[in-house]
């Protein structure tokens, strides 16, 4: 029965209620909440809760749970007041289950008590505050609900008891079926909020309603545990005048015993003793109630999840510094385009040779080595402050020299899986930095506060973490690597181990060297997959929709050498069998685009970041009598790969480079090559693995948690930086199309830092409808694996087509556009002598009227331009009439002779000048036809690049009217601005010269004003 009175000996009456009963209420509290919300809600206001921004109803038939929890009078106010009903039992559920399974020695319950009180609170938030109240907020705490259910979820099936095999089956299930559903949710999620697909919405609601009853579901599971535990709550009035003052009636769990911590969990599993009806007062003092919480923080597992915590924030600060030295030291290069010198900063790589020298290795393992080299090596994120960009590559230098000396002395003396967790932990939430930081990492020395940095968190951060390490209890002294438990110690081992530290070493500089070139940003394997669109949708992933997949992936990686048990781990990640499927997968990567392409990224990131801690381990005991002989050729091969990756590309402008040029596939094959000496080969005898990959039950737990944690954050970054309204033209309704042309250096200003947001606030302040970016391509390790196009595209709103990605060899181009765009194609010029040549042909939807733009960089060898041109005037003259827009890097003065590219482009191409007379050019040109030309201006440089903004204002012809043979007369009808609407004025703003006036450095150059020109009296606009 559901309670029945007690008297109690002490003369108390009281009321006990099965803890079921709780449960019970609460789903049914809940069910009720959220099924009149719907039914209501459909049965009054149907069609206004079903539309959205996309579609209605008929397209849109089901609607999402924030528009009928949240809308409309009265199912938001019924389903406001059942939901605040419901929070009692809901927080007694998680009070009840904290009591119950609190006996444990973990300090799991309690963490699950914090979050599920953390997860409740959220509930009501997104409840009370709706999107309509505040979009932002209900989001937040949307998320946050779903981000506590992970651990919540999680922890419920680890704490279920082991007798409660109902229990723990239910929960595997309901929870499989949550996470599962989150995908095909985000997906739809994904074809409504970016593609705009009617109906698509419908879908998506039926995951996210599906989500709500699978919560619901999942704690009605409580109540079976209540039920088979005996959980009673004892509710009643004190008749006793003498009893005690300081006691509280409490919900409890009744037991023979004097305190229920000391059941034996297994006995009772075994041996299930029903509870006693006139079991003993277990009310709870006081001073109990305080001890809550109190209990999991003051325990040992708290410093032993910070330890782990600061473990993983150096791995991160370990990666941070080493990226950071390749995009220090190569703004020096592509000044010179060539070699500078500065490339010496390279043999910072080399400085963990220095760890065969006994001493300094063994004192680099102490506590005090520990903290002094990594306080040292924070001087490379300090080195923000300086603006010479040669004080700053000396001192990253230096930063990399002792932060690599650091932790390589600790890879060294752990020969288990520990730090090879940490390396890949570490690359991970780099990653994950990067893509919440628009493709850069925040504690990079070329950022700082202007530029996107946190540098002063980050420090911060560095500094709580190697306080951290400087104050955490001395580790047992460590007997010698082959006296581990599971290593053999024979002869044979020792001399296979001798025998092998040579493959080890290339093998772990060649997987070194992989990390960093394709998953140190989630973006880069995209870009390699990237091809533009086609039926106005792309034929691949997005780099800022999609990254967090990748991030996905190389979790899934990494723990597979966690979950699994160490020998069948060990086993399965030096088999020749995986070796094979990385193989296919980088051959899938290489050789095919779009989806197919990114699916094979996605597999070999998983390939790659799973024999991380096994190749690390075993380097690690292979090296152990010389750890500087095997470091200095691992890092010595990984600067072999690093230069001959750049030499692939920049083969035209270094010595030699000839024999590299466009050998992307040669690079890679060699990479698989060298990681090949970490497998089991027929007839090939390794040293034996044995606990290299063993780890304790709390490091697996602690990296399991983390790997969720940093999972599900990648989702929710990507969900939190989705354009709420998506692009659209600066001026709509006026048919004004403004379109730039500039080359940006490869992202790095005059000062060696990061430039996306000075060209963002350029670009905003000239209102650029369409934007032809070149030298882009920065998905290489000495760019630092960036996409030059994030900050622009998220915060100003625009579609964005890549171009060719960097396993086609070329300097990049990329195109921004407020207009949708229909198809593009990515063309790779003619280019026998020189540098490859980049293009892009995009069909633009501008208001209506189908406009193609044309972006390209032609190369600097005579030959290779006159081909290049030759080609671009052929892809132009093909879509005649159609309206073109031409935004170049052309090399050549105007009116210039066959062979060069200006006869080519205007004659061949029918292509009109923007404007004829300006003799006063030799790299950007705008040409254009179909369109009327009313603007033109040349803007300075400033500090971002070396390179001038030019920009052409055009207005679109009514549809269905083509501008062919358009006189020059008609073409060049000189005008002030006053004489034309304010519509078409560029910024005043921008009026000034290299002394006064302008915008950060910019102002309008050659002419000292735009130029303007009249509409002819027949013009259809």
């Amino acid at each position: 029965m559901a309670g029945h009175y007690k008297k109690q000996p002490t003369g108390r009456d009281r009321l006990v209620i099965d803890a079921s009963y709780v449960a019970a209420i609460h789903t049914y509290l809940a069910l009720v909440a959220f099924g009149s919300a719907l039914l209501l809600g459909c049965a009054l206001h149907f069609k206004k809760i079903v539309r959205n921004g996309v579609a209605g109803y008929p397209d849109e038939w089901f609607p999402s749970v924030s528009a009928t929890i949240g809308d409309w009078y009265p199912e938001r106010n019924l389903f406001q007041i059942l939901i605040a009903i419901t929070s009692g039992p809901r927080f007694s559920i998680v009070f009840l289950q904290y009591l119950l399974n609190r006996q444990s020695p973990s300090s799991l319950p309690g963490w699950m008590f914090l979050f599920g009180i953390i997860r409740t609170l959220s509930c009501g938030g997104w409840v009370y505050i709706t999107s309509n109240d505040d979009h932002d907020v209900h989001d937040v705490l949307m998320i946050l609900y779903i981000l506590c259910n992970v651990p919540w979820m999680l922890g419920g099936i680890h704490c279920t008891r082991a007798g409660h095999t109902e229990s723990r089956r239910r929960r595997k299930l309901v929870a499989t079926l949550f996470f599962g559903s989150i995908i095909p949710m985000i997906y739809f999620f994904v074809q409504h909020k970016v593609y705009k697909i009617p109906g698509a919405y419908t879908r998506y609601s039926f995951f996210e309603w599906g989500l709500i009853l699978l919560d619901i579901l999942y704690d009605s599971i409580t109540g079976i545990d209540f039920e088979r535990s005996k959980l009673q709550i004892m509710l009643g009035r004190c008749l006793d005048t003498h009893a005690r003052g300081d006691s509280i009636p409490m919900p409890s769990v009744p037991n023979n015993s004097e305190s229920a911590s000391t059941v034996d969990r297994n006995a009772e599993a075994e041996h299930p003793t029903p509870y006693k009806t006139d079991a003993i007062d277990a009310s709870v003092k006081l001073k109990s109630s305080s001890l809550v919480l109190k209990k999991f923080v003051t325990t040992p597992q708290l410093r032993s999840i910070l330890g782990f915590m600061a473990d993983v924030y150096c791995s991160y600060l370990f990666w941070s510094i080493v990226t950071s030295l390749l995009t220090t030291l190569f703004y020096f290069s592509i000044w010179e385009l060539g070699f500078s010198g500065s490339e010496a900063a390279l043999l910072a790589y080399l400085s963990p040779v220095l760890l065969g020298i006994t001493p300094l290795r063994q004192w680099a393992t102490t506590t005090q080595g520990r903290v002094a080299l990594r306080l040292l090596s924070l001087v490379g994120l300090a080195a923000y402050v300086l603006d010479d960009p040669v004080t700053r590559l000396f001192v990253v230098g230096s930063a990399n020299l002792v932060n690599l000396i650091s932790h390589c002395a600790d890879w060294m003396a752990c020969p288990n899986a520990y730090q090879g967790l940490l390396l890949g932990l570490g690359l991970i939430l780099s990653s994950l930095s990067k893509h919440a930081n628009h493709s850069n990492n925040p504690v990079w020395p070329m950022l700082n506060e202007e530029t996107g940095g946190y540098n002063k968190m980050g420090i911060a951060l560095a500094l709580l973490a190697l306080l951290e390490l400087g104050t955490r209890s001395p580790a047992p002294p460590r007997t010698s690597t082959r006296s581990q438990k599971g290593v053999d110690t024979g002869s044979s081992d020792k001399h296979d181990t001798a025998n092998h530290w040579l493959a080890l070493s290339i093998a772990l500089g060649s997987l070194f060297f992989t990390l960093h070139c394709l998953f140190t940003d989630s973006s880069t394997i995209i870009a390699w997959a990237w091809t533009g669109y086609e039926f106005r949708r792309p034929r691949g992933p997005l780099p800022h929709l999609y990254g967090a997949v990748t991030i996905l992936a190389q979790s899934l990686g990494l723990l597979i050498p966690v979950v699994l048990p160490s020998r069948v781990a060990s086993t399965l990640l030096t088999h020749i069998a995986w070796f094979a499927y990385g193989c296919a997968s980088a051959f899938v990567m290489y050789n095919f685009r779009n989806w197919l392409g990114f699916a094979g990224g996605l597999n070999f990131a998983v390939f790659c970041m799973s024999i991380t801690p096994s190749v690390l381990s075993r380097a690690a005991m292979s090296g152990v009598h010389n750890p500087g002989r095997t470091l200095f050729v691992a890092f010595f091969l990984a600067i072999v790969f690093y230069v001959s990756s750049v030499f692939t590309v920049a083969y035209a402008f270094v010595p030699g480079g000839v024999y590299f040029r466009e050998r992307t596939d040669l690079i890679l094959a060699v990479q698989l090559a060298a990681m090949s000496f970490a497998f089991r080969w027929p007839n090939t005898k390794l040293s034996k693995l044995g606990s290299s990959l063993h780890n304790s039950r709390a490091t697996a737990a602690y990296t399991v948690a983390l790997l969720v944690v940093l999972s599900l954050t990648s989702v929710l970054v990507t969900i939190f930086r989705w354009p709420v309204i998506g692009p659209s033209p600066y001026k709509p309704g006026t048919r004004i199309l403004n379109a730039g042309i500039w080359t940006v250096h490869f992202g790095f200003d005059n000062a060696g830092r990061d430039s996306q947001r000075r060209m963002r606030d350029v670009i905003r302040d000239m209102q650029l409808d369409v934007v032809g970016l070149l030298e882009t391509d920065l998905h290489r390790t000495v760019y630092g694996n960036r996409d030059l196009t994030r900050v622009i595209a998220e915060e100003l709103g625009y579609y964005v087509d890549l171009g060719p990605g960097p396993n086609m060899h070329t300097w990049g181009a990329a195109l921004l556009s407020k207009f949708p765009i229909i198809s593009s194609y990515h063309h790779l010029l003619p280019s026998p002598h020189g540098e490859l040549a980049p293009a892009i042909e995009a069909t633009l939807d501008v208001y209506g009227t189908e406009v193609t733009v044309v972006i390209s960089h032609n190369g600097q060898d005579a030959l290779d331009r006159e081909l290049q041109s030759k080609e671009l005037a052929h892809i132009m003259a093909k879509l005649y009439p159609r309206p073109v827009i031409f935004l170049g890097y052309v090399v050549t003065k105007p009116h210039a002779s066959r062979p060069a590219p200006y006869d080519f482009l205007i004659n061949d191409g029918l292509m009109y000048d923007i404007d004829p007379h300006d003799m006063d050019r030799w790299c950007e040109y705008i040409l254009y036809r179909g369109l009327h030309r009313t603007a033109y201006a040349r803007v300075s440089r400033g500090i971002v690049t070396d390179t001038e903004l030019q920009i052409g204002q055009f207005v679109v012809p009514k549809h269905g009217f083509n501008l062919i043979n358009q006189t020059e007369e008609s073409r060049l009808l000189r005008a002030w601005k006053e004489e034309l609407p304010e519509d078409h004025w560029l910024p005043m703003e921008y009026y000034g010269n290299e002394q006064q006036g302008g915008v950060n450095g910019h102002y309008y150059h050659v002419f000292g004003t735009p130029l303007y020109y009249k509409l002819p009296e027949d013009a259809h606009v």
